[in-house]
């Protein structure tokens, strides 16, 4: 057993806890990480408010991690004690119908217990002052130690930089996935993003890799929008600016509407303008965004009748395992942005302030 730190979330609502926290070794198919670097996302804050029908507490947040492998259980043969990895919060089995299908990369191996807060045998690795404390995503971030599935795991190119890879476990690739493998954005097409930040961001990267000769951000923050245009934005437009809904605006700046919009905020009002504002006869709209647990989204049915399509995407579409060494190598070889994305590194102590900055837009 291993003790160290970690952030837990004793109850919805209250800042994280430093405690001291006793890791378990790993079981058969498992793997015991040392957390080197790990960033914040705003579904770990959605988790921590409460809103989360998921959501069980006491917890470890986060799964925008990476690390070193400490140890490995019994039957582990992809890493190996001293390998560079990043947790996957989708893992990849490879041997379930969702793995097998080119058309998914939704994973449902360990999906029940993984909701559920604790590993594949029904148990958790984590205890404190004499509680189960239980995981968050398969992946559990918020922690010097951590154990995960050997099937959300992936390993990595040693000569990475920790503290910026890690963002690789979710935002970037996420936005990035979205344009380039669910969307599947064109060379000289059109395209909104709703919501400018990591992801928002990730998804301009992406449609700008694609080639999209205009890429139009939609945020009510203004001081967002010359970070967007580094990432590749034409424009950047507020809703607030204009007497009309957006979509209509988006309809007249653009002759009739958008190719790919996308929506990277998790506001069903939102995902409605973001259809809407998609061209006649070929637009589609990406929901990227993760909206609060029993809302609904609604438009009338003559917006699809007449050729419009509105798909989702989970982790960008990348097959995990497969997908994120790739990634890693595509930053390594300059071809992504990551090190852009960073704007603040902090002690591991100060995460509650990392939320703050996160929540304040900063």
């Amino acid at each position: 057993v291993i003790k160290c730190k970690a952030a837990v979330a004793w109850e919805a609502g209250k800042p994280l806890s430093l405690e001291e926290v006793e890791v378990a070794p790993p079981k058969a198919h498992e793997v015991r990480i040392k957390i080197v670097a790990t960033a914040v996302c705003h579904t770990d804050a959605y988790t921590l408010s409460g809103a989360d029908p998921e959501g069980c507490f006491p917890v470890i947040l986060g799964h925008e991690g990476a690390g070193i492998v400490e140890s490995v259980g019994e039957g582990v043969t992809k890493v190996k004690p001293g390998d560079t990895v990043i947790p996957l919060y989708i893992p990849q089995c490879g041997e379930c119908k969702f793995c097998k299908n080119p058309k998914t990369n939704l994973c449902q191996k360990i999906r029940i217990t993984q909701g559920k807060g604790v590993m594949p045998d029904g148990t958790s690795r984590f205890t404190c002052k004499g509680k189960q404390i239980y995981h968050f995503m398969g992946t559990s971030t918020f922690s010097e130690y951590t154990v995960v599935a050997d099937i959300s795991v992936a390993k990595i190119d040693a000569a990475a930089p920790l503290d910026k890879v890690c963002l690789l476990g979710c935002g970037i690739s996420t936005g990035y996935g979205a344009a380039v493998n669910t969307a599947k954005v064109e060379r000289g097409s059109t395209c909104a993003v709703f919501g400018l930040g990591g992801v928002g961001l990730a998804v301009i990267m992406g449609c700008k890799i694609a080639g999209a000769s205009r890429i139009i951000g939609i945020d009510l923050n203004k001081d967002k929008y010359a970070k967007a245009k580094e990432f590749g934005a034409t424009e950047c437009i507020s809703p607030q600016d204009f007497k009309k809904p957006i979509q209509e605006v988006l309809a007249e700046m653009t002759d009739g509407g958008v190719d790919y919009s996308f929506e990277c905020i998790g506001n069903v009002g939102v995902m409605r303008a973001a259809l809407e504002a998609c061209h006649k006869g070929w637009g589609v709209s990406v929901i990227v965004g993760v909206a609060a647990a029993g809302q609904e989204i609604s438009t009338r049915p003559f917006q699809l009748v007449t050729g419009r399509t509105w798909k989702g995407t989970a982790f960008g579409g990348w097959k995990s395992v497969d997908s994120v060494p790739k990634l890693v190598t595509e930053y390594m070889s300059k071809k992504i942005k990551v090190d852009e994305f960073v704007t603040h590194t902090l002690p591991f102590d100060k995460i509650n302030e990392a939320f703050e900055m996160m929540h304040t837009g900063k």
